[in-house]
């Protein structure tokens, strides 16, 4: 996407054109307002491109399953919604039990998903591998099926959203690097780029890795810590077919789809690395972030005894991004505290592309009339978790909410 003229006064900035970013200049954009969408790289070239692009719906709370589930309607329609074709697979999710406990979780997840009125049944180990294949089922306790789960190519939600929002009217700015949110009077009057200045009472903080940076602009301190996560993909194999479903293994916290003709694999080990942006270099881009095959190759090893074929298998492609995690593993989305007019978006916590859609749309109605269809309330950006933490408790408690996406332990270390 090219370049287009800075224009001097819109009703809306949006930092960042990932897919939280994109998606949020595209409801803006559709609900009437004159939208700039400013990214210092290419548009959709960061972490949203290196993400495993597949959805959840049943959700560790009942508001955020309603904020997941709506992002998959919004998928579903997403070509009658926004002019742009978007090309998805929807075989569900399984989700496999080893332990006890785990296999209680899949039955209070099945009970949760009815009164919720989400598709959801277990099934046993050989029906499991009737779906995928690849699965074995020694070991396997009980797995969990939900349909209505999908999966894509994760770079379409951004890219296609950023074209959306172009076609109603959007300014596209990519390569332009914020330098400064220009404020007046306790409120925002508009941001300073290096191609000039923007005049604009609302600025919408999507920078993902960077938006503690950008907030800081505007005198906001909204703790996250950006967070490396991997995943590779295997040369095509003869059983793949693209609708077979999404597979997580709860205790080793380990994902596997199809992918390109081949297998995904992709998760969250216990000691990932963390990153402090402000020490990197201003030119540092996610494709210049070290990667570590060696790290999936241990998360291959933990579930080899499901999944052997990943043992031996020649890779087609490996990649990782910096998804954003919170003290609390709650996503941060709404007014930030300090300035009238700044809203940040993010705090990804490894579920933010599949949620874009939804919670795009939920920041624009907050911005545009102040009463989003779904509860955000957890999401507050001013909560104790974002602001009144130390950084030493927040790269702890961050690290602990990656390592243990799947489940959460009884006892933690304090």
């Amino acid at each position: 996407m090219s370049d287009t003229n800075l224009p001097a006064r819109v009703d809306a900035v949006v930092i960042g054109a990932g897919g939280l970013g994109a998606s949020t200049a595209f409801h803006l954009a559709k609900a009437g307002l004159s939208v700039a969408l400013v990214d210092k790289a290419e548009l959709a070239s960061q972490t949203s491109p290196r993400a495993a692009g597949l959805t959840g719906v049943l959700r560790a709370d009942d508001d955020m399953t309603r904020i997941a589930t709506l992002a998959v309607d919004m998928i579903e329609s997403f070509e009658a919604d926004t002019g742009e074709k978007l090309v998805f697979f929807q075989p569900g999710s399984l989700k496999i039990a080893r332990r006890e406990q785990d296999e209680a979780q899949l039955h209070e997840a099945v009970a949760r998903a009815g009164r919720l009125g989400i598709a959801a049944r277990i099934v046993t180990p050989g029906e499991a591998q009737g779906m995928m294949p690849y699965l074995h089922t020694a070991g396997v306790r009980a797995a969990m099926h939900v349909p209505k789960d999908v999966y894509l190519e994760p770079v379409q939600i951004p890219a296609c959203y950023a074209a959306a929002a172009s076609k109603r009217g959007a300014a596209l700015l990519p390569n332009t690097r914020m330098e400064e949110i220009v404020t007046q009077a306790g409120a925002v009057a508009g941001v300073r780029t290096d191609r000039g200045e923007i005049r604009s009472q609302v600025v919408v903080d999507a920078a993902g890795g960077w938006l503690r940076l950008v907030a800081t602009m505007g005198g906001a301190d909204v703790k996250l810590v950006p967070t490396r996560h991997q995943l590779m993909i295997t040369v095509p194999l003869p059983k793949v077919q693209p609708m077979q479903p999404i597979t997580r293994i709860i205790d080793s916290n380990v994902y596997v789809r199809p992918d390109k003709g081949g297998l995904m694999l992709g998760g969250y080990e216990p000691d990932p690395m963390q990153f402090d942006m402000a020490s990197l270099p201003p030119g540092f881009r996610i494709e210049d972030m070290p990667l570590d095959l060696g790290v999936l190759r241990r998360l291959a090893d933990s579930v080899a005894e499901q999944f052997p074929i990943f043992r031996d298998v020649e890779l087609q492609e490996y990649r990782g991004g910096l998804p954003t995690m919170t003290a609390d593993g709650e996503h941060v989305l709404g007014a930030a505290p300090g300035l009238a007019g700044l809203f940040v978006i993010g705090g990804c916590c490894v579920g933010g592309l599949s949620t874009a859609p939804a919670l795009g749309r939920l920041l624009a109605e907050l911005i545009v009339t102040g009463k989003p269809c779904l509860n955000i309330a957890t999401m507050a950006p001013d909560r104790q978790a974002t602001t009144s933490i130390s950084e030493e408790t927040l790269h702890h408690k961050a690290q602990l909410h990656y390592s243990h996406h799947y489940w959460w332990p009884d006892t933690l270390p304090a």
